[in-house]
C-alpha cells in the first residue's frame, strides 16, 4: 500500500464530499483522530473547524497539550468544556455496554450543538477498521461507529459523518500519519479509547474515581515509556480490598490493575513481559501517590479471551 497515494485520495474525497461547505473534525488527541484532522485540514483549510471535547475523561493535561501540538501544525483547535454533561450521562451506570452507549449519545449531542452553531453539515471522525469489526461483532460498542450498525447520523444528529480511515488498521494509520508529516510522537502515540478513562473505571464513573485512574495511567505510562509495547495503562476496579495502615490498622482501599500489551492491529494481544523491578516501581508509586489504593495487580490475560481495555 502506498500511504502517500492513500492520503491524497482521501484528501480529494473529503474535498468533493464537503464541496463549498463547512465540516467539523472530532479531535481527541489519539492517533486516528489526529491523522483524520490533518487529512481534512489539507482538504478544506479554514473551512474545517477542529473541535476537542473536554469530557472530563481525558489523560492529564490532555486538552491543552493537544491544542498546543496542533497549533504548531498551523491548525486551530477549539476546546468544548463538557465534563458536566458526560458525568451526568454516566451517573449510576455500571454496565460496560450501557456506559459506552451513554458516552456515544452524549458525544454526538455535544457535536450536534456545535454543528448547528457553525452551520456545518459534516463531521469528520477517526473511525478505523478495528472499531467497525468489534462493534458489528457485538464485542463492544465503539462510540464512533454509527452508519455501519444502522444508526443514520444525519437523521438522528443532523449531519453526515466522513470517515477517511475506516478501511485501515492501526499500523497503516500510523504510516499515513508519517506520510502526511505528523511528528513521530503523534503518529506513534499509544491508542486511547474514545470514551476515555471511562473504559478504565469499572463501576460508577464520577470525578473522584476518574482522578484515581487518571493518575494511575500517568504513572504506568511514565514507568513503561522506554518499553516497546502497543498499550500500557492503569485500571480502577469496581471492588475494594482490605489493606493495612503503617500503624497496623485495617482499612478498605481501591484496587488498580496494570495493563501492558503487545499487539499489531488490536484484534489479538498478549501481555508484555515487564521487568520485575519495573513492576515493583509501578506498584510503589501507585500506592504512594494515590493514598486510596491498597492493592496493585498486573493483568496477564491475552486477547482473546480478554479485550485490551476493560469495558
Amino acid at each position: 500500500m502506498n500511504h502517500t497515494v492513500f492520503a491524497r485520495r482521501q484528501i480529494a474525497s473529503i474535498r468533493r464530499t464537503v464541496g463549498r461547505g463547512t465540516a467539523i473534525s472530532a479531535l481527541s488527541g489519539g492517533v486516528d483522530s489526529a491523522v483524520t484532522t490533518v487529512l481534512a485540514h489539507r482538504a478544506l483549510g479554514k473551512r474545517l473547524k477542529v473541535m476537542f471535547i473536554d469530557d472530563g475523561l481525558m489523560r492529564e493535561n490532555e486538552p491543552e497539550e493537544v491544542r498546543q501540538a496542533f497549533a504548531k501544525l498551523g491548525i486551530r483547535v477549539r476546546i468544548i468544556r463538557a465534563a458536566g454533561k458526560f458525568f451526568r450521562a454516566l451517573k449510576g451506570i455500571t454496565d460496560p455496554e450501557k456506559k459506552r452507549k451513554a458516552f456515544r449519545h452524549t458525544f454526538y449531542k455535544v457535536f450536534k450543538q456545535a454543528v448547528r452553531e457553525l452551520g456545518a453539515r459534516f463531521l469528520v471522525q477517526g473511525t478505523i477498521a478495528a472499531d467497525i469489526v468489534e462493534t458489528k461483532k457485538g464485542v463492544k460498542t465503539q462510540h464512533n461507529v454509527l452508519d455501519q450498525i444502522g444508526i443514520r447520523a444525519k437523521d438522528r444528529y443532523g449531519y453526515a459523518t466522513i470517515e477517511p480511515l475506516k478501511t485501515l488498521y492501526k499500523p497503516d494509520v500510523r504510516k499515513v500519519g508519517r506520510a502526511v508529516g505528523l511528528p513521530q510522537a503523534m503518529y506513534q502515540r499509544m491508542p486511547f479509547p474514545g470514551p476515555g478513562l471511562a473504559c478504565r473505571c469499572l463501576g460508577e464513573v464520577n470525578p473522584k474515581r476518574i482522578a484515581v485512574v487518571r493518575r494511575a495511567c500517568r504513572i504506568v505510562e511514565e514507568e513503561t515509556a522506554r518499553v516497546k509495547k502497543f498499550q500500557a495503562f492503569g485500571v480502577l476496579l469496581a471492588d475494594r480490598a482490605t489493606g493495612v495502615t503503617k500503624d497496623g490498622r485495617r482499612r478498605f482501599g481501591d484496587i488498580v490493575a496494570v495493563r501492558c500489551v503487545d499487539s499489531e492491529k488490536a484484534i489479538h494481544a498478549t501481555a508484555t513481559t515487564l521487568p520485575w523491578k519495573m513492576l515493583m516501581r509501578i506498584q510503589a508509586r501507585i500506592t504512594r501517590e494515590i493514598p486510596s489504593v491498597t492493592k496493585v495487580v498486573y493483568d496477564l490475560t491475552p486477547k482473546p479471551p480478554s479485550t485490551i481495555e476493560y469495558i
